[in-house]
């Protein structure tokens, strides 16, 4: 009986120390559609584990836009969340106005430089300081299309190249169905523009144009045929597209009303979670002409500088708990993303997953793993916004001349 209550004891003491360190953590985020939401509450679950408390603070709207907007107000007057989904060179923006926190004790502790790619890594540092934990990677120049849409419309296949495309999609039309799902928001057209200049141009030809922001390369004949190919793959997309959220375009192929669309691998959590089987009920394949190159959007949360202790110690916590290998497994599988972890198990992963392991890596050998422009990877904000803007004007006005749209982009490119 001593012995029992001396083990009673210590596990009182064991549970009254961690609910003395025990903090509320407050996490930013735009992770509201079904696969996302059940993403986040897996993090939410880890963190309960731990005897925290979690303000969940989603903000929706596709992107992130609206979620930046009301932090930037949180900051200024002195209110940060615990950690905010921040990524890219955001990160590096952010850093720079010295509110971020310094996590080198938890990656050290955890081993983030063995565990992380160098790429990915570096984006989540600020002057040699882990500021930031990254959560998974995801492949923007993706294509999926419903297996019974193609079948129907007698396509063979999914397209490798555009002149592939377009013949299929003339196919899928004449069968009476929407050949191409697209939503209405400037970062969707954005999404689409960026896997058909890599298409069309090449992985050398996207990095001069979209990450260097090389103006011989923006203003080229190769810019002029890339968005020929936007303004032809337009064509394709149904009258009610403006104003759709990413997902409900998604469902669109899932429900068998449309054949294609242009989107990351978050979108196969859409699939996931209506219970579809890839490879039986949707294809994934790369975006026509981008099957040698993967543009990367890796989702990460910044760390804000906090004053309470209990509230650091939680987000100490929680970043170790993003890069833990059971959010990372979890996480992914419901996400459609792939672990950022280098040596994680993807025995569980389902096919699009291992081929967007296995392209992530050899891309990295060949130099055609690149920064997605549309997902805030590859340039500084203002820039990146600027672009977007003149990509979605050109999409959304069919009277803008491709001329003009090439002259468009190109001073938006400029923007400092």
């Amino acid at each position: 009986m001593i012995k029992l209550s001396k083990l009673a004891t210590a596990v009182a003491l064991v549970a009254a120390a961690n609910a003395a360190m025990a903090g509320e953590v407050e996490v930013l985020h735009w992770w509201t559609s079904g696969g996302e939401a059940k993403s986040v509450g897996e993090l939410k679950r880890i963190m309960q584990g731990k005897g925290h408390t979690w303000k969940d603070f989603a903000v929706a709207g596709g992107g992130g836009d609206n979620a930046m907007t009301v932090l930037k107000s949180r900051v200024v007057a002195g209110n940060p969340p615990a950690a905010a989904q921040i990524k890219g060179p955001g990160i590096q923006e952010w850093a720079s106005e010295g509110v971020l926190a310094n996590l080198d004790a938890t990656a050290k502790a955890e081993k983030w430089d063995s565990l992380l790619p160098k790429v990915v890594a570096d984006v989540m540092k600020y002057k040699g300081n882990f500021v930031a934990a990254p959560v998974n990677v995801h492949r923007v120049n993706w294509m999926w299309a419903n297996a019974a849409v193609l079948k129907k419309a007698g396509v063979a296949g999914t397209p490798k190249t555009w002149d592939e495309f377009f013949a299929a999609a003339e196919k899928i039309k004449k069968a009476g169905l929407i050949p191409v799902a697209h939503g209405g928001q400037n970062w969707q057209d954005f999404t689409t523009f960026e896997s058909v200049v890599l298409g069309v141009g090449g992985a050398r030809f996207y990095g001069d144009a979209l990450v260097k922001l090389d103006q011989k390369a923006l203003t080229s004949a190769t810019m002029t045929k890339s968005l020929e190919t936007f303004r032809k793959v337009k064509t394709y997309t149904d009258a009610a597209a403006p104003g759709r959220d990413w997902n409900l375009a998604t469902a669109m192929v899932i429900q068998e009303k449309a054949a294609f669309q242009f989107m990351g691998d978050w979108a196969k959590g859409e699939f996931t979670a209506a219970g579809k089987v890839p490879g039986k009920d949707y294809i994934c394949a790369a975006a026509p002409g981008t099957a040698n190159a993967f543009t990367f959007n890796v989702d990460s949360f910044a760390m804000f500088k906090l004053k309470d202790a209990t509230a650091q110690k939680a987000q100490a916590d929680l970043a170790a708990a993003i890069m833990g290998t059971e959010f990372q497994e979890v996480f992914n599988l419901n996400k459609g993303s792939i672990p950022v972890r280098l040596n994680m198990d993807m025995a569980k992963f389902d096919d699009c997953a291992k081929l967007s392991s296995k392209d992530f890596v050899e891309t990295a050998k060949s130099g055609g793993l690149l920064p997605s422009i549309a997902h805030g990877m590859a340039v500084m904000p203002a820039a990146e916004g600027a672009i977007k803007d003149a990509v979605s004007q050109f999409w959304n006005n069919d009277k803008m001349s491709v001329a003009d749209g090439v002259k468009s982009i190109a001073k938006a490119a400029a923007t400092k």
